[in-house]
């Protein structure tokens, strides 16, 4: 079977997770092509760089610099409908020069065709809005609903039972309205790049080396604004501290500050052998970062060594990151 995995590009989380997806359609002997643009894409190609790509219509968005980011996202509609509109016809382009059996879509909304099964990947069946814009929140699900049921397939990335669900209402929505759409759904169970099937960190040894580790994320220029802080708060600390940038397409060059670190990025073995044995963590409160501590063991107590302290900083204005920083 040849599969077509292509995230959205909006911070790193929707890379991030199709990773695991994609070491399991090889391992069950699919071919696979890796589609998207700009940061995700770079993530996916360093992690599978013998992999044939694609590129996809570009998507580039900006948040806004305060605490709302109602304006953006309004002001960004246009944008988004022209780039699902371009997704689209590049995609019929693709279709029209070799078949594609099945296309796994994550949240890029014009991957749909006929004569390919077709999968929608997303853990939002429910849209948070803000408190001031709650009344639209299943009118917003009916649109959404309105882009997935064009799919043959829904894929959410949580447990299918609610009272273990990582996501809460996010992947288990109320809204009556979306009782007929739920039949295309299919819980599919968290996905990480730091599934323990994973083959790059097995064996992993948990030898400390920094203190606090923060991983940043996300659209700018929250992003920056986010690091500029960090600096700030560690800029005279005694404790050895780790800053990854999130930043796929810089080389990936070591700067320090003091007792600060700064990378670009690291790969999966170097970021588990700097996460698992933190004494304090620092990250947006993304979904698949949210589904990376669970797969580390980081989030609920083990049975033997100390938890760290997890502080996640939701990116103002975001009302999903806002929930779940809450939900944990």
């Amino acid at each position: 079977m040849k599969i077509l995995v292509a995230p959205l590009n909006w911070g790193l989380g929707h890379a991030s997770r199709c990773v695991p997806l994609v070491h399991r359609f090889l391992e069950q002997g699919h071919e696979v092509i890796l589609g998207g643009d700009g940061e995700s894409l770079t993530l996916l190609r360093k992690h599978f760089p013998k992999l044939r790509y694609v590129y996809l219509a570009p998507l580039n968005l900006r948040y806004s610099k305060g605490s709302r980011q109602v304006g953006a996202m309004l002001r960004a509609m246009p944008q988004l409908i022209g780039w699902m509109i371009k997704d689209h016809a590049i995609l019929k382009a693709i279709l029209k020069e070799e078949h594609i059996d099945r296309i796994v879509s994550d949240n890029r909304f014009g991957l749909y065709a006929s004569g390919s099964e077709t999968i929608y990947m997303t853990h939002q069946l429910h849209i948070l809005l803000p408190n001031a814009w709650k009344w639209l929140e299943p009118l917003a699900a009916r649109l959404h609903a309105r882009i997935y049921t064009r799919y043959n397939k829904v894929w959410v990335p949580d447990y299918a039972e609610p009272e273990k669900s990582l996501a809460g209402e996010l992947s288990h929505p109320t809204i009556s309205s979306l009782r007929s759409k739920i039949s295309k759904v299919e819980y599919i169970g968290p996905l990480s790049r730091f599934d323990r099937n994973n083959p790059n960190i097995l064996n992993i040894p948990n030898t400390p080396k920094y203190e606090v580790v923060a991983v940043l994320s996300g659209l700018e220029p929250q992003r920056t604004m986010l690091e500029k802080e960090l600096l700030a708060r560690y800029q005279d600390t005694e404790q050895s501290v780790l800053i990854v940038q999130g930043l796929m397409h810089r080389p990936n060059t070591r700067i320090r500050r003091g007792k600060i670190t700064i990378v670009p990025h690291m790969d999966d073995a170097e970021l588990t052998a700097a996460l698992r044995p933190a004494k304090h963590i620092i990250a947006r409160s993304g979904y698949s970062t949210i589904m990376d501590l669970n797969a580390l063991g980081l989030l609920t107590p083990e049975t033997s060594g100390a938890q760290p302290l997890i502080e996640l900083i939701p990116t103002p204005g975001q009302p999903e990151q806002e929930y779940l920083a809450a939900r944990f």
